[in-house]
């Protein structure tokens, strides 16, 4: 249900309400996060919304006052929107009379906030700073359909290409100019098995489930997969990797040069070419083994791998590293990569993932664009308290990068970006897919997506566009599956309306 769009003098019926607060510019996970806590505190929820100012003088925020009144509209969390003059917390103090006054954690210390909050003890009421919780997954099935579901998140959609001002012809007008790309992938390799499983039943030996195997497959992964995708997507493109002397670094040749990708891979016999087999039983996963060595490469892989770089350099218009953290992208690599940068005029794209490794995206300066998940930025950050939108521009501030796209799981992802006078604007993206049959691989497709965008200078907020669709293309299959533009054209034609 739609909550009422009020102003405060018709707001008396609110009064002992729970009353957040703020200007909503953009609507984030972490702002939902915020208002479905504040949604817990008591039965009636308010959202006190900042006004645009006079009439006679520019809005301080991009989007007029009944635009971000709308998008908190379409959430479904709050009972009331109170639509305020200006910047007006001490005067919805005086005439709400909040039982609890709910407000985001950036703003804890604040001086502007004194008097209003002396106000509110003053009339009983009480205060909390909340971030939102944390949280890597989603119940959102619990509680809606995934019919519903599947709707609610093509209009997000659908909004935010509204808000980017962005047309279904625009975005695949953008698409046209990928052919003419050239990118280098670097990163580590590794390849993926999925074994399909029947189960039998529990050991009478041991409590453990029994599983036979019935087949097998095998998918190219981490940088390997990046480097496919956009091939598929139609730029060309170049790996640059390490693998190890046996039948799986086969394998991956073979691969390779069926998809059409440049084989720049570097042999080492002190490693196994990395290896991840998962046990599938009826599309679930039951447990991963992983057969991999994680020491840096020495001198003489690692000057075959700065020659493959250098030669390929002078061709490309940008480099994509997506870094496992298994040894390839050593800190020699990476300060190579980023004179390139600057001798060629190349953007650089960076990935690095840690869920079981030590690593941070700090590492990785200058770069045109980042693509860290949540737990990777709050790791690099060493915070697991601020909101997503103070981490973000702390991240951008300490990497120096341009750009960057925050990804929230079943929440989607937040795109960065600047405008001519240097300022951030940020725009979230919803998971389109919510029922998922495999997330592995998911971030892959959206940095393949935005480097083939980037690098054919296209802008941000429509190569994220495009990269939000992929995303939900990649996590409808099984296994790193390699996504065509026809594909992605024809999602993107299903979700956003001509």
């Amino acid at each position: 249900m739609s909550p009422s769009l009020l102003r405060l003098e018709q707001a008396a019926n609110l009064r002992g309400c729970v009353l957040g607060y703020g200007h909503f510019t953009t609507i984030h996970p972490g702002h939902i996060r915020y208002l479905r806590h504040a949604r817990s505190l008591g039965p009636t929820l308010a959202v006190a919304l900042v006004g645009d100012g006079p009439a006679d003088q520019p809005s301080p925020y991009p989007f007029r006052q009944e635009e971000r009144a709308e998008a908190l509209g379409l959430l479904g969390i709050a009972d009331a929107i109170v639509l305020l003059e200006a910047d007006e917390l001490s005067r919805a103090i005086e005439q709400l009379q909040p039982a609890v006054l709910v407000l985001g954690t950036e703003l804890q210390g604040a001086p502007q906030l004194e008097a209003p909050l002396a106000l509110l003890r003053a009339q009983g009421g009480s205060v909390q700073f909340h971030a939102g919780e944390v949280s890597y997954a989603s119940a959102d099935l619990l509680n809606s359909s995934e019919r519903d579901l599947r709707h609610q998140r093509r209009q997000q959609f659908a909004a935010a290409c509204r808000r980017q001002g962005l047309s279904r012809s625009q975005l695949l007008a953008s698409m046209e100019a990928w052919p003419q790309t050239r990118l280098i992938v670097l990163g580590d390799t590794i390849v993926d098995q999925y074994a399909a499983c029947e189960a039998i039943g529990m050991s009478a030996e041991a409590p453990v489930v029994v599983v036979r195997e019935l087949a097998r497959r095998n998918f190219i992964g981490a940088a390997a997969v990046v480097a496919a995708h956009i091939r598929a997507l139609g730029a060309r493109c170049d790996l640059v990797s390490v693998v190890g002397t046996d039948g799986t670094a086969d394998l991956v040749h073979h691969e390779l040069k069926a998809q059409d990708i440049g084989d720049g891979l570097s042999r080492d016999p002190s490693r196994p070419t990395t290896f991840k087999k998962r046990y599938v039983v009826e599309n679930q996963k039951l447990f991963r083994v992983s057969r991999l060595e994680q020491h840096n490469l020495d001198a003489a892989i690692e000057d075959e791998v700065i020659a493959r770089l250098e030669a390929l350099a002078p061709h490309a218009q940008g480099i994509v590293v997506s870094d496992f953290v298994y040894g390839v992208v050593t800190p020699r690599v990476l300060a190579v990569v980023q004179d390139l940068a600057q001798r060629h005029g190349l953007q650089l794209f960076g990935d690095l993932q840690c869920s079981s490794q030590v690593g941070s995206i700090t590492r990785f300066q200058h770069f045109s664009l980042l693509c860290p998940n949540e737990r990777e930025l709050r790791l690099a950050l060493q915070d697991k308290d601020s909101g997503l939108e103070s981490l973000s521009q702390k991240l951008l501030h300490e990497s120096h990068c341009e750009r960057l796209v925050v990804k929230l799981a079943a929440d989607g992802f937040i795109a960065y970006d600047r405008d001519v006078s240097g300022q951030m604007l940020s725009q979230p993206f919803p998971a389109l897919s919510v029922n998922p049959l495999d997330v592995a691989g998911a971030g892959d497709s959206v940095l393949a997506v935005m480097a083939t965008g980037l690098a054919s200078r296209q802008a941000m907020m429509p190569t994220a566009a495009l990269a939000c669709c992929m995303a939900g293309l990649a996590v409808e299959t099984m296994g790193n599956t390699p996504i065509s533009a026809t594909a992605l054209r024809n999602s993107l034609e299903e979700v956003l309306p001509a």
